[in-house]
């Protein structure tokens, strides 16, 4: 296995298959909007993909927060990527936090969000780009831009509605309200709720049982899940489908699989 990139706000682990992947900047609540960490989760995302040896991943955050989103301060002085002129800041948006959120979208393997605290703004957009989420006691959950008078800029208009519905996703992007844990549970945007010392076993419990899947036939599977989301036309999908799963069928996975189904059957 290659060796993870050479970063310095994201630490990585693997173990028998699943990727920890934690955001090491508690000093900022693990803004995403700031350089390194900015560009380089999208190296890390990047890693995964071409890395067989990875099957599934889990996405965390050092310290009392998951992510803040977006640096206030730098809005505030209008510095970094907040700072010139409306194009300039466009261009920013673009290649910065966006390139961010379509990295996470866009990795292979399932990712399972160990939400170890408030994602807010931003930090929520990446905790639903994520494919599962898990969630602590403390953590909260915030669609908070129509406070600072901004937009889900980042992918939380596309990334919301189907994971608790238009109507709710209207609702918290109208209002800004923060939704904590017991209540994200309830509405679907996250599985379960943990105890904090108990967080990440249970987010790892998840990913290893994804991991210990085939893995050629989990990538197809989130790829066609990924279709769904994006409301790719169902005979499109289907489609893809059919020569996805041509491609299984002939796979070693495949074989042993239905013939360990087959012994079971016989005794």
């Amino acid at each position: 296995m290659t060796s993870a990139p050479d970063v310095s706000s994201i630490s990585v682990a693997v173990d028998e298959g699943v990727a920890t992947v934690t955001l090491e900047r508690p000093d900022v609540r693990n803004v995403i909007s700031d350089a390194p960490l900015v560009d380089e989760l999208p190296l890390v995302c990047e890693w995964l993909n071409r890395t067989p040896d990875v099957r599934a991943a889990v996405l965390t955050g050092r310290g009392t927060a998951f992510s803040a989103g977006g640096n206030v301060r730098l809005m505030h002085e209008r510095a970094g990527m907040f700072g010139g002129a409306p194009e300039e800041i466009a261009q920013a948006y673009r290649h910065g936090i966006q390139r961010l959120i379509r990295a996470v979208v866009a990795i292979e393997v399932p990712v399972v969000a160990a939400v170890n605290g408030p994602a807010i703004g931003a930090g929520f957009d990446l905790a639903l780009a994520c494919d599962l989420r898990l969630a602590s006691t403390s953590a909260k959950f915030g669609e908070t831009f129509v406070n600072l008078g901004l937009i889900p800029g980042d992918g939380g208009s596309w990334l919301l509605p189907p994971v608790v519905g238009w109507h709710r996703a209207a609702e918290l992007a109208f209002t800004g309200r923060i939704v904590d844990a017991e209540e994200a549970a309830r509405i679907g945007i996250v599985l379960s709720v943990h105890d904090e010392a108990d967080l990440l076993a249970a987010a790892h419990d998840v990913a290893a049982t994804i991991a210990a899947k085939p893995a050629m036939a989990m990538r197809y599977t989130k790829r066609l899940l990924t279709r769904a989301r994006a409301g790719v036309p169902f005979d499109q999908v289907l489609d893809e489908a059919a020569v996805l799963q041509g491609t299984l069928h002939g796979t070693t996975a495949h074989h042993d699989a239905v013939r360990a189904m087959l012994d079971r059957r016989r005794t």
